[in-house]
């Protein structure tokens, strides 16, 4: 009787050879196309063939208010090995926004500054955003110091649509009246609703990013993870919202 041998768990091919026996007593194999050496349902596999079906999962629990600790234990993986995941998805995520095109006509930006610190408090960072009063989407981000740097760069990273054409609301923070052009920037307080859009989204943000939360334990020690993660969760909130068809234009 002709014994069957076990695909390869790497590339699947069949031709294996036995390859001695494990310090356990397992039967070892070998692959001949791959190289792979491996044994029948091993009781270690790797982290990746581990949460090979929960790859979205992951993805999912990243834009939640849940530290990575959490995660780990959730997905049973090593908290190593999760941060190498996210140092290396952070490192590679987009930093500009994606949003619907639109023609040139009169639109409304609502403009804001969230306060937030990585590593110490000693080490303020602010994420300052832009958000469109009409379809909602996050049409700009920066994050940096409190300067006036810091507010032309949000003005630089709308799309030239908006900085042609859009009316801008803000609170009265002195920086932005020297760089948003005068005739369409509009300083106005809160009582009057012309920022609610923007300031609503700064509790989402918060409510959803755990380094954001004050007062908390899952705060960043690296500015890139601490960008990364913003901007994760700004091109998922801007995907996530209706389809631009249901505005009237």
């Amino acid at each position: 009787m002709t014994e069957t041998r076990p695909s390869c768990p790497s590339c699947q091919s069949i031709s294996v050879v036995k390859n001695g026996s494990t310090r356990h007593g397992k039967q070892n194999y070998k692959c001949r196309d791959c190289g792979r050496q491996f044994v029948v349902n091993p009781q270690w596999q790797r982290v990746s063939e581990r949460i090979h079906d929960n790859y979205e999962l992951l993805e999912r629990l990243l834009l939640e208010k849940i530290p990575l600790s959490g995660i780990a234990r959730v997905l049973k993986v090593s908290e190593r090995w999760l941060q190498s995941y996210v140092n290396d998805k952070y490192e590679n995520i987009v930093q500009q926004v994606e949003v619907e095109p639109k023609p040139k006509r009169r639109l409304t930006v609502q403009m804001d500054e969230l306060w937030s610190f990585v590593d110490s408090k000693g080490n303020k960072q602010w994420v300052w955003l832009a958000i469109d009063a009409e379809t909602h989407e996050i049409v700009g981000c920066y994050i940096g110091d409190r300067s006036g740097d810091s507010a032309q760069k949000l003005w630089q990273s709308l799309p030239a649509v908006y900085r042609q054409c859009a009316v801008v609301y803000t609170d009265f923070y002195s920086s932005y009246p020297v760089v948003l052009p005068s005739k369409r920037h509009r300083a106005v307080g809160k009582e009057t609703g012309k920022t609610n859009y923007i300031e609503r989204f700064n509790c989402t943000l918060r409510q959803r990013v755990s380094r954001l939360v004050r007062k908390t334990l899952s705060f960043s020690k690296k500015l890139e993870n601490h960008i990364g993660a913003i901007w994760n969760f700004i091109h998922y909130y801007n995907a996530s919202l209706p389809l631009l068809s249901s505005f009237p234009f």
